[in-house]
């Protein structure tokens, strides 16, 4: 279990890094973006995250 909690992790860190590594203007102006949100809209991003990540790990998962 510790192991798969590592591997998925560093996968993580992984996906997240390519974006900042591959097109650091892009992300910049995402960023700009965001901080422009309100709290609810950041919230309802979150949320959507969320959700598409269990959905992910459920489908995978069956």
């Amino acid at each position: 279990m510790q192991a798969s909690l590592f591997t998925a992790l560093g996968l993580m860190l992984v996906l997240e890094g390519l974006m900042p590594l591959l097109l650091p203007q892009a992300w910049r102006e995402t960023f700009q973006r965001l901080l422009a949100f309100k709290d609810g809209q950041l919230r309802f991003v979150g949320l959507l995250s969320v959700l598409a990540g269990l959905l992910l790990i459920w489908f995978t998962n069956h």
